[in-house]
């Protein structure tokens, strides 16, 4: 029987895969964070760039801020950063120097835990990156290898990565990173041990997704064959396309006969905190999913299915989506095997969108596919197929993609953004829009808490606020009084409490 250890994936991936990166802000953050320090966590997986870019583009919050506050309300429990190869917020690939610096960045707000996900399974570059995070001051490193089913995909690709990734002494540990939700206990069965026996006593962990109910069932025999953390999801963040549901992994493994020391009445209060959070502000709630072989075929993110469904009605072509799943197989493969994750899942799919729609097959190839061909985002897997490289080649936006200039050196990029910025408002302004950061900088700071019960009352005071036929209204319980009361020609109602 093994010891398990859990890490907490809810305020990252649950956020991400459920509500579209959306569902969560500062306030949301921070109120749970003293609950989630208790429950004894091996790490919250926290944030990632693409979420500190959503911070300030649709919340105007200060995500450096966001890092700090969440380290001093959590001093037990290290925070993860999740990296995905050489980029930082943009997808363009980004200069060795402005990652080492991000990552130096990270670390010195409050990031204590770096996830290495190279979405190529380039062990060369995940060892680079490594190797910049223990140098920028990052006290643990663990790095992906990234599962998918493909023909070159088999046991032994991931065996030769894991060792060559064990023998790095800057990095900590390694987990089997399963977007798509495909590992089968069947697989885990011989995949498990045969990385387990190449890494010596550094620590393997797990995390897959629910996508087609697969995942909880892996996480179950996982244990038996040597993984000793899993990366679970809570309440309402958990089950459906994120991860699987930490109170009911927990119940399985102690029935199974492992233990896992948490503290179960602080691991129940988060639970609870993201279901009344997700009922409060109309979030879906993941749900247990129905095994669906067909997933296997296209392995396109929960997510992105919806989304490529709802393009594909918007201009009324729902009837292509069988065709479209169909060339996205095709796509994949004359590719070189991308796995199915960002970047790599958004080129598939509308790479595959435009063949099915087009006069004919890469007819039109989106600026990413091109990059990605170029080598932009790391080697492919398998070369391309010789007929669709020779169309790339053949375009004129082939060389003027070729021809664009790498990353400045950062004393020129300091140069031209601002000399005297802070290192954190130079690393956001490299990467976004000038007036993005500036609407986030001008904004009011951010709330530090929140309740989600008072979600209902509060929809109902700003309902009856805005109707013109009330002038007065009295909310009353013990110890409790609330008038609003519209003065004569006031445009905004008075508050007395």
């Amino acid at each position: 029987m093994a010891e398990v250890q859990l890490v907490e994936t809810s305020l990252r991936d649950g956020n991400q895969c459920l509500w579209a990166a959306l569902g969560i802000d500062t306030a949301r953050t921070l109120t749970i964070a003293p609950v989630m320090d208790r429950v004894g966590f091996k790490a919250i997986d926290f944030t990632t760039s693409t979420h500190m870019g959503v911070a300030v583009r649709y919340k105007k919050e200060d995500p450096w801020e966001r890092i700090r506050l969440m380290a001093e309300a959590t001093p037990n429990t290290p925070l993860q950063f999740m990296s995905t190869g050489f980029r930082f917020i943009a997808w363009e690939t980004a200069s060795p120097e402005f990652m080492a610096l991000a990552f130096r960045v990270l670390a010195r707000n409050g990031i204590r835990r770096f996830c290495l996900a190279d979405p190529m399974n380039d062990a060369d570059s995940n060892i680079a990156c490594a190797r910049m995070v223990k140098q920028g001051g990052g006290e643990y490193v663990i790095v992906a290898l990234v599962y998918t089913l493909s023909p070159i995909h088999d046991d032994a690709h991931y065996v030769e990565r894991a060792r060559k990734l064990a023998a790095c002494p800057d990095i900590d540990a390694l987990y089997i990173k399963d977007p798509g939700g495909l590992l089968s206990p069947n697989r885990a069965r011989t995949l498990i041990p045969a990385i387990r026996a190449v890494i010596g006593d550094k620590p393997l962990e797990l995390h897959s997704h629910c996508t087609i109910g697969l995942a909880e069932l892996a996480y179950l025999d996982a244990v038996d064959y040597g993984v000793s953390a899993l990366q679970c999801a809570s309440g309402a963040a958990a089950d459906g396309t994120s991860n699987p549901l930490s109170e009911r992994v927990v119940a399985n493994l102690r029935a199974l006969g492992h233990t896992v020391a948490v503290d179960d009445e602080a691991l129940a209060e988060v639970n609870r905190y993201f279901t009344r959070l997700a009922e409060a502000e109309g979030l879906p709630a993941g749900k247990p999913q129905p095994f669906d072989a067909n997933y296997q075929h296209h392995q396109l993110p929960g997510g992105m299915v919806g989304t490529m469904r709802r393009h594909l009605a918007e201009a009324r072509l729902s009837h292509l989506e069988g065709a479209v799943i169909e060339e996205l197989g095709r796509v994949r493969q004359e590719l070189g095997w991308p796995i199915v994750m960002t970047p790599f899942a958004q080129m598939t799919l509308t790479q595959a969108v435009m063949n099915v729609t087009g006069r004919e097959r890469y007819a039109v190839i989106p600026d990413e596919v091109i990059r990605y061909a170029l080598g932009r985002f790391g080697k492919p897997n398998m070369p391309i197929d010789p007929a669709v490289m020779d169309r790339i080649e053949s375009l004129p936006r082939t060389r003027e993609l070729r021809a664009e200039p790498p990353m400045p050196p950062l004393p020129e990029l300091r140069r031209r953004i601002g000399r005297d910025l802070s290192d954190e408002e130079f690393l956001l302004r490299a990467v976004m829009p000038a007036g993005q950061v500036d609407a986030m900088r001008a904004a009011p700071p951010a709330a530090r808490h929140y309740d989600p019960t008072l979600k209902p009352v509060i929809s109902l005071l700003r309902k009856l606020a805005a109707r013109r036929d009330l002038n007065y209204v009295c909310l009353e319980k013990a110890g409790f009084k609330l008038e609003l009361r519209r003065e004569p020609q006031a445009e905004n109602p008075s508050v007395t409490s």
